[in-house]
């Protein structure tokens, strides 16, 4: 189990035994490189800890600790884990900024106590199998344990056919869990899973009162981004960032030139080499502007198809569009230059009102009434949401018929009980006399961003090369101060972002502030068919699809002779690539499931 994790901790592997626990752990050198080696334990012995990632205001609590009379064995900052507990019990989860996933056995109580950080930005899963609780950072560790099952869990294939991906605590492999972020479990020594909710993205109902200045709130951010950064730039080993040339990545290599001035950082980018709009100009104005070492990796889109099932591999999932290969190219940059810690801006369009959805909405609000919306759209909408005229990204009643003729008839057979509609996904009392911009902000912090942008496409793809990404936006303080951030400060007519531009205009260069927003779509399926690649053209062979069984052949015969078509194309993100995900879901069949 833990040399499948090698990938995550490549320094030092250790395994503890004691009584009926097994404690496995792989290390990433990041803080306290001479004795931070785990797992660690309290001043007795008899609280033993194993943590993976980062708790950023560690010296904080240490000063606080050591005031309170509690030793410390190591420089490690994950050790005032074993020391808050031994003050708090559970309680103390919220005193720690920073992102990690740990197990602490308590040999006094018998007990098991595992928690996942606020935004679960590091991954835990876990299973119950035979009287055991197996548990791991990734679902490969798990189920090379002799007594986990493996098995296709089918509501969470159709998560990924309707949402960004698979949301917590679903997971691809039935019987094997997500523990969801801001939640920690106990196990007792009779088995009994207690699991709790610790915190929360909470938005005030209604409207939030717009009753101080403009310069008041770009401040208050500034300040809270500042410490956000400072926070993250604790390590014993240098700290790179990812570089796209957008305002958020280059808020922070800016904001960090100016915190920490005449230090020379290393800046990553990627550079697509048959996109009609290369970024290339404006990462070298920010690398050149903030005093950064800009190294590029040119992305050809071949490099697509010869990543894709190494990347489908560490994320454990389908995906539906391809960039996952491009981070994980970026990855491989970052390493080849010995780099174990970057920045990245990942957080901003969630919190910010960036995404084009947002936009959307506030059209809406100020056009003609829309077209009326049939009965069962709306029954849907309220069944997920709570609210029948929130719409998010798609048509719900069209997309089940798409997936009813996509699916094979066996997997029809049981489509209701399959059909992730019918399994909450979000807590809805949270959205709830929510404002229409912080119900769309909700949403996607929980279906697109812990799950899928920092899990399977950030966390995955880095750490499948030994990196740890570090996210400033993601700071626990700066997202709950973004609750209070008045909705028209955020989105400020159709100008997205209104308020964090205003901060970054301080120390950003204009044509950065001023420029279009600018997402890249990769290249689909429909660019992999057309190159007659024959691991593809393997998994969709009518003969492969049959004997699978989960999706009707004649179907995606249709669809392989529409994407073949000569200049088809598919309207990202208005439209689904749907065969993206028929193709990743047939590679994760073949790496996990036969």
């Amino acid at each position: 189990m833990n040399s499948k994790l090698f990938h995550r901790g490549p320094d030092a592997q250790e395994v503890l035994l004691f009584d009926n626990v097994a404690l496995g752990f792989s290390r990433l050198s990041i803080i306290g490189l001479d004795n931070g080696m785990q797992p660690i334990c309290n001043e007795d012995g008899s609280v033993v800890l194993i943590c993976n990632g980062e708790i950023f205001n560690y010296i904080e609590l240490r000063h606080q600790l050591k005031a309170k009379g509690h030793l410390f064995k190591t420089s490690s900052d994950v050790e005032v884990i074993v020391h808050l507990y031994e003050d708090h019990g559970n309680d103390f989860l919220n005193l720690l900024n920073g992102q990690f996933a740990f197990v602490l056995y308590d040999k006094k109580r018998r007990l098991l106590f595992c928690a996942r950080d606020q935004m679960g930005i590091i991954p835990f899963y876990y299973g119950f199998f035979r009287n055991h609780f197996i548990f791991g950072s990734e679902i490969k560790s798990i189920i090379t344990h002799p007594l986990a099952k493996v098995d296709v869990d089918l509501v969470g294939l159709d998560q990924v056919f309707t949402f960004a991906g698979l949301i917590s605590p679903r997971t691809m492999f039935k019987d094997i869990h997500s523990l969801e972020n801001g939640h920690y479990l106990t196990v007792d020594h009779l088995g009994r899973i207690t699991k709790r909710e610790y915190w929360d993205l909470i938005y005030p109902e209604g409207e939030v009162v717009c009753n101080k200045p403009e310069e008041y709130y770009a401040n208050a951010l500034e300040e809270v981004f500042s410490r956000s950064l400072a926070l993250r730039l604790r390590s014993d080993v240098p700290v790179g960032f990812y570089l796209s040339g957008g305002l958020d990545s280059s808020a922070i290599l800016m904001k960090v030139a100016q915190l920490a001035p005449g230090v020379t950082r290393d800046a990553f980018a990627i550079d697509f080499a048959e996109s009609q709009l290369s970024e290339t100009q404006y990462q070298t104005l920010i690398a050149k502007k903030s005093n950064a070492t800009l190294s590029r990796k040119t992305f050809y889109y071949n490099d697509i198809s010869e990543r894709l099932r190494r990347a489908i591999y560490h994320c454990e999932c389908p995906i539906k569009e391809t960039y996952n290969t491009a981070s994980l190219s970026l990855s491989e940059l970052v390493k080849g230059k010995g780099i174990k810690v970057i920045l990245s801006g990942e957080g901003a369009d969630e919190f910010f009102a960036g995404y084009v959805g947002f936009r959307f909405d506030a059209m809406r609000s100020m056009s003609m009434p829309s077209s009326p919306v049939s009965f069962l759209e709306r029954r849907l909408r309220d069944r997920l949401w709570g609210d029948p005229e929130f719409f998010y990204e798609s048509n719900l009643l069209n997309l089940s018929r798409e997936k009813r003729r996509l699916y094979s008839e066996h997997v029809n057979a049981s489509f209701d009980e399959i059909d992730c509609l019918n399994h909450p996904v979000v807590n809805r009392d949270r959205l709830l006399n929510r404002n229409s911009l912080n119900k769309r902000s909700y949403v996607d912090y929980k279906v697109r961003l812990v799950d899928h942008l920092v899990s399977d496409h950030g966390d995955r793809m880095a750490m499948a090369n030994s990196v740890e990404v570090r996210y400033p936006f993601l700071d626990k303080d700066l997202v709950e101060f973004s609750t209070t951030i008045p909705s028209e400060y955020k989105l400020n007519g159709l100008t997205e972002k209104y308020i964090l531009k205003r901060m970054a205009s301080r120390f950003v260069p204009r044509p950065i502030i001023e420029r279009e927003k600018f997402g890249f779509v990769a290249p689909g399926s429909p660019y992999l068919i057309q190159q007659n690649i024959e691991y593809i053209n393997d998994i969709l062979s009518s003969e492969a699809i049959r004997r699978h069984g989960y999706f009707n052949p004649h179907r995606v015969e249709e669809l392989k002779r529409m994407y073949q078509k000569e200049g088809f194309s598919i309207n990202a993100p208005y439209e689904s690539d749907i065969l993206i995900t028929v193709i990743t879901f047939g590679i994760l069949l073949d790496e996990y499931f036969t």
